[in-house]
């Protein structure tokens, strides 16, 4: 990945990962002699690692470098030492040397963190994690001696892991199983999240649990086949938003999606990235982004987004334009994406959202969650006696129409301390005390939005007659 640099003589390259000591084995190539520098062992051979120089200082080792020609300087954690003025005189000194003599110094590190005096001269590349083929190759050479079979399906579970995570799950997974499971190495995955400190991990729900919303488990289900490996063509799902009256189902509805894909449920809490520095929500926006996308086949899931994003348009006089940096970055980040990721975001107000969030091709589906109509009503008391060991019966669902599916769950649980009727006499619905609200949200919907509810049939209509009786004039 060097060569075409080195070729064109850059004389200072950073090389961006977590993996220093994969990129010892994948940054060498023909042409030039490589070493590297650590602060411990010195500078030694990247070929054999014998050791040539015990020089433990940062300034020594880049010096070291002015006396070679066609050489390649790899040298780790330097961003730790350029605060020290020695240091960078080092560089600024050797760039010009460097450059006539074919030599390069490329740093090793995990972040940018160049001092303005430096970043003009440094080239910044990504190193790539290990790709399919490369987490598949590493299964054949842990499995072959144990004679185990590698796992395809085990590698693309992978994806995202460093070398070294990816060995030590796979590791884990011959000891818990015996073979390469999915399961165990989705489950070291995690790991990835829990570390960030950015996001968190939930539990997906079992559809079971979710009652009514079949036209939107149908639209989802119907679509999951888009991210199955042998697909090409359907095009993958991206975001769905779902939009409604409060205690609907909205959240509960999108962390089952992640159990309808079999994906992991990611919390993304767009509020809690935001920091007292400046600049600092922006990165947090990019590494949570960029940590979903190393994560990959996973849901995302965004509640009330319209709270995160509702200051959009006063950003600049409130914070400093900081919601509009991360809300324009968000919507990049959900158009470019390539990774297999489901954004499920919810809104109980949706004259709050931003409009370029609802604009065509943002959102794949938006959908409006409606209050549940009779059979809904009747599957939703089927679960919340099956949860709760209440003893509503169906027949009470002709009482609560206009009752939300949270406020028919704290139905049963009252009712098991205060009896049916008291507790139904005690509760008040979001239905009487949101009408306009709720009318208003019905309206917007009936143009602008899916309906995620199966809509109840209309009662036939049915005209009274009443025959004369005797007596009565015609």
């Amino acid at each position: 990945m060097l060569k075409d640099y080195l070729k064109a003589g850059y004389p200072a390259l950073c090389i961006l990962t977590q993996e220093p000591h994969r990129a010892e084995h994948v940054l060498p190539c023909e042409g030039w002699r490589f070493l590297i520098w650590d602060c411990i062992r010195g500078i030694r051979e990247s070929s054999g690692g014998k050791v040539i120089d015990e020089i433990r200082d940062p300034v020594q080792a880049i010096q070291y470098l002015n006396g070679n020609t066609d050489t390649v300087l790899i040298i780790h954690n330097l961003h730790l030492f350029l605060e020290i003025p020695e240091v960078i005189q080092s560089i600024q000194n050797g760039i010009t040397v460097w450059k006539s003599c074919g030599c390069a110094l490329v740093m090793v590190s995990p972040i940018i963190q160049l001092r303005p005096e430096l970043e003009k001269f440094f080239h910044v590349i990504d190193l790539a994690l290990p790709d399919d083929e490369e987490l598949f190759k590493l299964q054949t050479d842990i499995g072959d001696p144990l004679n185990i079979k590698p796992n395809k399906k085990a590698a693309r579970a992978a994806k995202g892991l460093t070398e070294f995570e990816a060995e030590t799950a796979y590791a884990l997974s011959l000891i818990r199983n015996g073979y390469f499971s999915t399961r165990t190495i989705s489950e070291a995955k995690s790991q990835i999240i829990k570390k960030s400190g950015l996001m968190e991990f939930w539990e997906p729900e079992d559809i079971n649990n979710v009652g009514g919303l079949q036209n939107l488990k149908l639209y989802i289900q119907k679509r999951a086949q888009a991210f199955s490996p042998e697909n090409s063509t359907l095009p993958q799902l991206k975001g769905i938003l779902l939009v409604g009256i409060p205690g609907t189902g909205k959240s509960l509805a999108s962390k089952a999606t992640a159990s309808i894909l079999g994906w992991p449920l990611i919390r993304l809490d767009i509020s809690a990235l935001k920091g007292s520095l400046v600049g600092q929500s922006e990165l947090r926006m990019r590494q949570a982004t960029g940590l979903i996308d190393a994560f990959g086949k996973c849901v995302v899931w965004i509640d009330e987004i319209e709270k995160a994003f509702s200051g959009t348009k006063s950003s600049g006089e409130t914070d400093g334009g900081t919601t509009a940096s991360m809300f324009g970055y968000f919507l990049t980040w959900m158009n470019e994406t390539n990774s297999q990721v489901l954004v499920m975001a919810t809104a109980n107000n949706i004259s709050q959202l931003p409009p370029e969030l609802l604009r065509a091709g943002r959102f794949d589906a938006t959908f409006f969650v409606d209050l549940p109509v009779k059979s809904e009503r009747q599957e939703i008391i089927r679960i919340m006696n099956k949860k709760h060991n209440s003893k509503i019966p169906l027949s009470y669902a002709e009482n609560l129409l206009g009752y939300t599916g949270a406020e028919i769950e704290q139905l049963a649980k009252d009712s098991l301390y205060d009896g049916l009727e008291e507790a139904y006499n005690n509760l008040v619905p979001l239905s009487r005390t949101m009408r306009e609200e709720i009318q208003s949200l019905r309206e917007w919907a009936k143009t602008r939005a899916r309906l995620a509810n199966t809509p109840e049939a209309e009662p036939e209509e049915t005209r009274k007659i009443r025959h004369k009786t005797k007596g009565e004039q015609s």
